[in-house]
């Protein structure tokens, strides 16, 4: 399997790995415009454009753009994210062209009919009121709202119900204006694809685009803090996170590794010590996230609301014990997760297909997975030790609480119980 780049003119990337024996392809245009990019007064405009991209173009009305992908058996579908958005398809071999003509139009053509605005919008308020419904959905824009307060990467994608009752058909095209450029675009392929042939198409499609004015985002300024509801529910969900590298910092490796070891699976600290041990869960895990500039260690449990404060406390005690007594062996089966979840998870062509684009992305170049492999296996037991540390001598907490959460302690306090 073979990586190939190619730059058109005006900065359009063109990324494609051929996966030989495959039969289908999985293509799509990533557009480095998501919540970040967006004023306050525009926020959850980026998500509402991805969803009117499927709403009619100049040469398909919405029903037409659905039936050409699935009239041939494929799959198209999007999503926004703080970062970027994404609007990618699958197909067999023999459609790659139909596919690339599909989401080529989707995005450089929608008319945003004011007909089909005013139905979308009814459809992003659903959305917005069934992620409200959804504790364990609407509890991690609280925390990040938390970590980041008063800036575009702590704000909801979705937008707030009165943001997106006044999008107008005129705030949508000037939003594709200011951000849509060729250089803020990567046309990635993987599986049964030819790269020469990509790379026609994508001139002829996008080739015609001029070159805008760089976008800079404000920095992100992680600070802490608390978000607390109470709420009669059956569960009390517990959100808790800390700062941590960005994917531009080989210390993410690090991160991932500690926060596996911590919460990523059956055999992890928090999942043997709360669940198994204590019974005071179902669900509980350990993630590191991360983005361009900053990222986040995040531990999540739904608990039932007279063991939320025992929970809270113990999640901390073991988080402080796992940065002082982390041994060889649990370093090893996270590093071994890691990998193995990173390529059994590359044996997909859509999988491929999104490394390709956010690498492209990120570092203009696309890794080889022996590059990330060995960054993963450099991560040893004292460079754990030391991050963990790190985290609970420096570390402010972002704590997010939804439901019967009364009794829960205050972030203050448990940032003390971790520092102590």
């Amino acid at each position: 399997m073979t990586v190939e780049i190619h730059t058109l003119s005006n900065g359009f990337r063109v990324v494609t790995e051929h996966m030989p024996g495959l039969k289908s392809a999985s293509l799509g245009i990533w557009v480095g415009a998501g919540g970040r990019h967006e004023r306050p007064e525009q926020n959850g405009i980026a998500h509402f454009l991805e969803h009117m991209a499927f709403k009619g173009t100049k040469k398909r009305n919405a029903l037409e753009i659905a039936e050409a992908i699935e009239d041939v058996g494929g799959y198209i579908n999007a999503y926004t994210s703080r970062e970027m958005t994404a609007y990618y398809v699958r197909v067999l071999e023999n459609d790659v062209t139909l596919a690339m003509d599909v989401i080529s139009d989707i995005v450089l053509n929608s008319v945003f009919d004011p007909a089909e605005v005013e139905i979308e919008r009814g459809v992003i308020l659903q959305e917005i009121g069934q992620s409200l419904d959804t504790p364990d959905d609407v509890i991690f824009d609280w925390l990040q709202e938390v970590s980041y307060p008063d800036q575009p990467i702590g704000r909801t994608i979705l937008g707030p119900e009165e943001r997106v009752r006044s999008f107008t058909r005129a705030d949508l095209q000037a939003f594709v204006k200011e951000q849509y450029r060729p250089e803020q675009m990567v046309l990635s392929a993987a599986g049964a694809v030819d790269h020469d042939e990509l790379v026609k198409l994508a001139e002829a499609a996008f080739g015609h685009m001029d070159r805008g004015v760089s976008t800079v985002l404000l920095p992100a300024l992680y600070q802490g803090g608390e978000h607390r509801v109470v709420k009669d529910l059956e569960q009390a969900h517990f959100a808790l996170a800390f700062e941590t590298a960005s994917y531009r910092d080989d210390e993410i490796y690090t991160a991932q590794v500690f926060s596996l070891a911590l919460g990523g699976g059956m055999s992890s600290r928090l999942f043997q010590e709360v669940r198994e041990k204590r019974g005071l869960c179902y669900t509980i895990y350990a993630q590191a996230g991360a983005y361009a500039d900053t990222g986040s260690l995040t531990i999540y449990a739904g608990t039932s609301g007279a063991d939320v404060a025992d929970l809270s406390t113990l999640c901390i005690d073991e988080l402080r014990r796992a940065a002082g007594d982390m041994n060889e062996a649990e370093v090893n089966r996270a590093r071994v997760q890691m990998k193995a979840g990173m390529l059994m998870g590359l044996e997909s062509p859509s999988s491929r297909c999104e490394r390709l684009a956010r690498m492209v992305m990120i570092w203009g170049r696309v890794p080889g997975l022996d590059e990330v492999v060995a960054k993963i296996d450099a991560v040893d037991r004292a460079g754990v030790a030391e991050y963990g540390a790190r985290l609970c001598a420096s570390g402010v907490p972002s704590l997010a609480l939804y439901g019967p959460v009364a009794d829960a302690p205050e972030v203050g306090v448990l940032a003390d119980r971790l520092a102590a």
